[in-house]
Order: structure tokens, then sequence, then C-alpha cells
């Protein structure tokens, strides 16, 4: 999933019960083996995205997306709070049809309640790349990029 930038993004799904495991890379683009400075320079087409293992008898594929929604803004269209660019776009990987389907009905639902256009893009994954080892788990490291909108219930 992709919701802006990814330190904060797994950052928050760390914190939902169930969620096994989070690994930030790049997701969404064209080129072969992207790296950061790549990425934020937007030659590359990819999405800061989190890769997300989550245990299925604690944690349902439903309530992971409610939280996605929850944890920024997805009527903001390629960009979150003070990061601007192609790069911070909301995007959900789904991974099968079902997926999707769950997505589509809970996008609409957000949509709906807020009366905005949600701009949050539903497409099946490229290959996910594993970014730097000095991204995996910043905040919880430094304390630092949580930047974005304070959590709100949906």
């Amino acid at each position: 999933m992709a919701a802006g930038c990814f330190w904060g993004v797994q950052y928050y799904f760390d914190q939902v019960p169930g969620v096994v495991k989070t690994t930030v890379g790049y997701c969404g683009g064209h080129t072969k083996d992207p790296t950061y400075e790549e990425v934020v320079f937007h030659h590359t087409g990819y999405a800061e995205a989190v890769l997300i293992e989550f245990n299925t008898s604690i944690l349902s594929y439903k309530i992971l997306i409610k939280q996605f929604f929850r944890m920024h803004d997805p009527t903001q269209l390629n960009r979150q709070g003070p990061d601007v660019g192609d790069m911070y776009r909301s995007t959900i990987f789904y991974l099968n049809p079902e997926q999707k389907q769950i997505a589509e009905i809970i996008r609409d639902e957000v949509q709906l309640k807020i009366n905005k256009t949600v701009v949050t893009q539903l497409v099946p994954p490229t290959k996910f790349y594993k970014a730097e080892l000095y991204h995996q788990k910043f905040t919880e490291k430094t304390g630092l990029g949580m930047c974005h909108i304070p959590y709100k219930p949906v």
C-alpha cells in the first residue's frame, strides 16, 4: 500500500494488531532495481509503498483497508501533507480480485462519507523492490518521519 512517505505509513501499520511484518520499498513503477534517489526524482514511476504481512485470524483485509484510509487524505492527488510528487500517491496494490472488490467497496464508502473525490488508485502490483536498509523502521529508530495527517476515524 502507498499513502505518502513510507516512513510514517510503516510506523502506522506496525501499530495495527495482527500486522506481523512491514517492509518499505517501491512499487508501481517501470524500471529495474530503483533506488531512493531515482524514485524521488520522478524518473521511475514508483510509489513509496509498504509491503504488509498480516495474520488473517486476527486482522481481516477489510479492516486493513479501513486503516489505510484512516491514516492519510485519499483526496490529495500525488501528495500527502508536505510531501509532493507521484511517489507519494495513494494506491492500493491488490493481489487478487477479492482484495480489489473489498478495496473498491471501502473506497466508495469513504468517498460517500467525506463527500469528496477519493483519488486512491487500485491496481495490481508491479514487482516490489525493498528500500535501502536505512529506510526500514526509520520512524521507530529515529522518532522522525511522521509527517502524515493525524489519525482520524472514517
